[in-house]
């Protein structure tokens, strides 16, 4: 039995040996076939499967996608549109070696520009693989005749790129903004939300703030091709870009015009704005821009020219620039002395045109013997300076005073939907002592008053406080978009609607009265006789900033119409011409223009006419 047990162990192990033996050849033997593959391939065969390997290549090409056109308000009259265009572009390191320079030079003719330029271009990126862009704007003819002698032109590529073309230039520019290249700083913010270095991007204005909206969604062309860089003739497999959304703007493009011709050339701004909803009609800044410039190679020596040029054209004035607000701040202080009780409205406070404090004489803008006794509502009227000086002396205060204007929307962002906006500034003691070092004093509180001193505040504040009026203590969140539409289907995707944005305490009949007194200041008051009107019945406010120039004033106006309508039927109008410009207190008489534009449903030409202002000599002096 131990005989049998010990021959069946040995037989059992010679088999296992015998199995390991086995799959230690195959191994070896496969190992070596392999080994031998892969030398045939790589050594002696190399340039045969490298050739095989180029001879068919799949190339996917980006489609760009359209970007969203922009729209009127009428959304039947587009204000921007895509036009067809070519990009040329070269993949440095698909040009065989030694051939850099004659495709560069060749290339160069082709387009019409220099070898340096392409040089400059490709300069530490001649084996890299990325495409870079060379040339825009490239006509279709010199396209089809790079087309035709492809086999020159190893690494050379093109794509259709359209070109935003904005059809009405002029003021509405600081609107619109315009569009550029994607640059590698906005590309590391935008990266997570579906960017790439070739895309177009907004840069300012509407373009930027809705760039996500506009942006349409890229597509692709795969096809193949042999060594020589030839498209084989076979179907290519596209995916479509799909183009942007559609924009439809609150702007009226009829009043934008009226309203850029009522200012002219003068530094300034002026806004057109429904009070009931925050819609903005017209925005006006001048000077300003061409955004089609910013379409072409010439951009960036664009981009620096208007950076160096006088009075900034880039600024929207309108929003972007704060001002002593002057004597339209008198709105905030009637209403906070009606609101407070803090001085009988009926009771007068007498003007001499000159008032001691201290040992510092303040001058009201109507010299000795100045507006005699006013009541409040004539005080109004007559902007005169001395009775709001005693009243926010002697009745309401610094603190008062700065909270009323904060109230109006005054040192606040307005959160209307462009990329930056002015705040504006509300002094108050605190922040005197904090940031200046020293007490406030009652010349600070006469100087805030009247709407001087460190107070600040933008057109579109000035605009907000006058549509708080009109709501009776309703502010809404002033903007520029009123709807998204779909581009095939022309279907409203999205309305906004309106947003409230500060609601006031004051009582119901505060804003009658306010409401009265600003229209008795155009009936009887300093805009007499700019501000006649037989169209439509206007109620607003004058203000004269002083701005350390001697006969130098900023000119301010700001209104609605009609007077008598409901809310929803109202315009508000402000203008303010900068100190720069010469001295002929235009505010107003803009103002007025726009207005009866507006409600005659006139051109400028034909407003001025009517008006009589087409001879009106230019006037020395501060009005107010």
């Amino acid at each position: 039995m131990n005989v049998d047990f010990m021959h069946n162990t040995q037989d059992d192990s010679g088999r296992r040996n015998a199995k390991i033996a086995f799959l230690a050849i195959l191994i070896f033997v496969v190992m070596t076939l392999y080994t031998m593959n892969l030398f045939s391939m790589q050594i002696l065969n190399g340039d045969y499967w490298k050739q095989r390997a180029v001879k068919m290549t799949s190339v996917p090409t980006i489609l760009d996608a359209q970007r969203g056109e922009i729209f009127d308000r009428n959304a039947d009259n587009p204000i921007v549109v895509n036009t067809d265009s070519f990009v040329v572009e070269l993949i440095p390191g698909d040009i065989p070696d030694g051939q850099y320079d004659t495709v560069a030079t060749k290339l160069a003719e082709y387009l019409g520009i220099t070898k340096d330029a392409i040089d400059k271009k490709t300069s530490g990126k001649r084996k890299a693989f990325t495409s870079i862009e060379i040339k825009i704007n490239v006509p279709l003819e010199v396209i089809s005749n790079i087309a035709e002698n492809i086999t020159d032109f190893p690494g050379v590529s093109w794509r259709n790129k359209p070109i935003r073309t904005y059809l009405e230039t002029g003021s509405i520019s600081h609107v619109l903004g315009y569009v550029g290249n994607i640059t590698m700083e906005e590309l590391k913010l935008m990266l997570n939300e579906g960017y790439n270095r070739n895309y177009v991007v907004g840069k300012t204005g509407i373009e930027k703030v809705y760039d996500q909206l506009l942006q349409g969604t890229p597509g692709s062309e795969t096809r193949l091709r042999d060594a020589k860089g030839r498209y084989i003739d076979e179907a290519p497999v596209v995916v479509p870009p799909q183009m942007g959304k559609n924009l439809v703007l609150t702007i009226d493009t009829r009043i934008q015009k009226l309203a850029e011709k009522a200012l002219g050339e003068r530094v300034g701004a002026s806004i057109v704005l429904k009070p009931s909803n925050g819609e903005i009609l017209a925005m006006v800044s001048y000077p300003y821009f061409e955004s089609n410039a910013f379409s072409t190679e010439n951009a960036s020596a664009e981009f620096s020219r208007l950076t160096n040029t006088p009075n900034n054209p880039l600024l929207n004035r309108a929003v972007n620039a704060a001002y002593p607000p002057a004597s339209t701040f008198k709105t905030i202080m009637t209403t906070a002395v009606l609101s407070e009780k803090a001085f009988p409205p009926d009771k007068a406070v007498e003007c001499s045109g000159r008032l001691f404090h201290g040992d510092r004489l303040f001058k009201c803008h109507r010299p000795p013997p100045g507006h005699g006794w006013l009541n409040l509502k004539n005080a109004l009227a007559q902007s005169c300076d001395i009775y709001y000086w005693v009243i926010g002396r002697d009745y309401l205060g610094v603190d008062r005073i700065a909270s009323y204007a904060t109230e109006f929307g005054f040192g606040q962002s307005l959160e209307i939907d462009l990329p930056s906006q002015t705040k504006g500034f509300v002094p108050t003691a605190q922040w005197m002592e904090r940031e200046k070092n020293r007490k406030w004093t009652d010349g600070d509180t006469m100087n805030i008053s009247i709407g001087q001193g460190d107070t600040l505040a933008t057109p579109l504040h000035v605009a907000n406080m006058m549509a708080m009026v009109c709501n009776s203590g309703k502010i809404y969140k002033p903007h520029l978009l009123k709807e998204v539409r779909d581009p095939a289907t022309n279907e409203v995707l999205q309305t906004v609607e309106p947003e409230v944005l500060h609601e006031s305490t004051v009582d119901a009949s505060v804003w009658r009265t306010v409401q009265t007194y600003l229209r008795y200041m155009i009936t009887d008051g300093t805009a007499i006789y700019p501000m006649h009107n037989k169209v439509v019945q206007i109620a607003g406010k004058t203000g004269t900033a002083e701005v350390g120039f001697k006969d130098r004033w900023h000119s301010w106006m700001v209104a609605y119409a009609p007077y008598d309508a409901p809310v929803e039927d109202q315009v508000v109008v402000v203008t303010l011409v900068e100190a720069v410009n010469d001295w002929e207190w235009w505010a107003p008489y803009a103002t007025n223009i726009i207005m009866q534009g507006i409600f005659a449903n006139q051109t400028y030409e034909e407003a001025i006419k009517t008006l009589g202002f087409e001879d009106r000599k230019k006037q020395v002096g501060r009005q107010d």
